[in-house]
């Protein structure tokens, strides 16, 4: 039996609220223990874990690999699951006992939050992440049980990943640190066509990312600092680490102080049905802002066109 690490059950708030487009496909039960990963030559694979209340679950999944690029026409691609373990599919209620294994070590590239992955028959990847997404932003402790929810991400993949490009830098003429990057698939922006007020992604394009720093004012260890979506036409982002009020609903008013760390993680959702990406960056000390002329000709060349974050130069 795989079960997620105890570390790991201690994936995703967005700016606000909780958003559904996470990226890779989200089973829809969190905090799992899982029992294996089976993948068949039909391009089918088979999920079989124990549910948080004890219920052995089988899920079927299929019908997707990879990701379109963003299109306002064209649906993004996506996986069609069976809950009922083929069942729905093929009104079979004794499927799973029959599904024909054929998963081959994993050999492809390193993924984060791994738990389990192979490779299938006809040389493509199926791989499981555990992600945990919904922590409440700006360094707050859980306080509702969802916010430590551990997700379970299934990707199905071949070829070359995301790119997930993430820098450090000064901003507002040195006082605080930033990080900014770029997210793009096959050289391609990964965006999405609209969002609402909590900045929670109308379409299965729009992509949040998280932004975790560690070690910082908050406290020791990693803190979730923000939530951000990816810019439209361009798949940048940009942050800076300043001293921000809660948002409505969290357990304090008080301005939360600025929380640049020692290193910062970033993390976001595969497009389509692409495994969960991240990169860490280190944090900036006294001694950097001498090279603020790079960190400025960097973010010359990677947020070119974006016009939200040309204030945080």
């Amino acid at each position: 039996m795989r079960r997620l690490p105890l570390a790991c059950l201690l994936v995703l708030s967005a700016i606000v609220a909780v958003s559904r487009a996470a990226g890779s496909e989200l089973v829809q039960d969190p905090n799992v223990a899982l029992l294996s990963l089976k993948v068949n030559d039909k391009g089918e694979a088979l999920l079989t874990y124990r549910r948080a209340d004890g219920r052995l679950r089988r899920v079927l999944a299929w019908g997707a690999i990879n990701a379109r690029p963003p299109s306002a026409e064209i649906p993004q691609v996506r996986f069609r699951w069976d809950y009922a373990g083929g069942w729905g599919k093929y009104r079979n209620g004794k499927y799973w006992k029959t599904f024909q294994n054929r998963c081959r070590p994993y050999d492809g590239p390193q993924l984060a939050m791994l738990v389990t992955a192979c490779r299938a028959p006809d040389g493509t990847y199926w791989a499981v992440q555990a992600w945990q997404r919904r922590l409440p932003l700006l360094g707050f402790d859980p306080w509702l049980p969802h916010h430590s929810n551990w997700e379970i991400h299934l990707s199905h993949f071949s070829g070359e990943l995301p790119k997930l490009e993430a820098y450090p830098n000064w901003t507002y003429n040195g006082r605080w640190q930033g990080l900014f990057g770029r997210y793009t698939y096959l050289g391609q922006p990964i965006y999405g066509f609209g969002a609402n007020a909590k900045g929670v992604p109308k379409d299965k394009y729009g992509r949040n990312l998280y932004i975790d720093t560690l070690n910082s004012a908050y406290g020791s260890g990693w803190r979730r600092e923000s939530g951000i979506l990816t810019h439209r036409g361009t798949g940048t982002f940009c942050h800076s680490f300043v001293p921000q009020r809660p948002f409505g609903g969290y357990p304090s008013q008080e301005v939360r102080p600025a929380a640049a760390g020692e290193r910062h993680r970033v993390t976001v959702g595969g497009p389509g049905v692409m495994p969960v990406m991240q990169v860490e960056v280190a944090g900036l000390t006294k001694a950097d802002l001498a090279r603020d002329h790079e960190f400025d000709a960097q973010f010359d060349r990677v947020m070119a066109g974006d016009r939200i974050c040309a204030g945080e130069r």
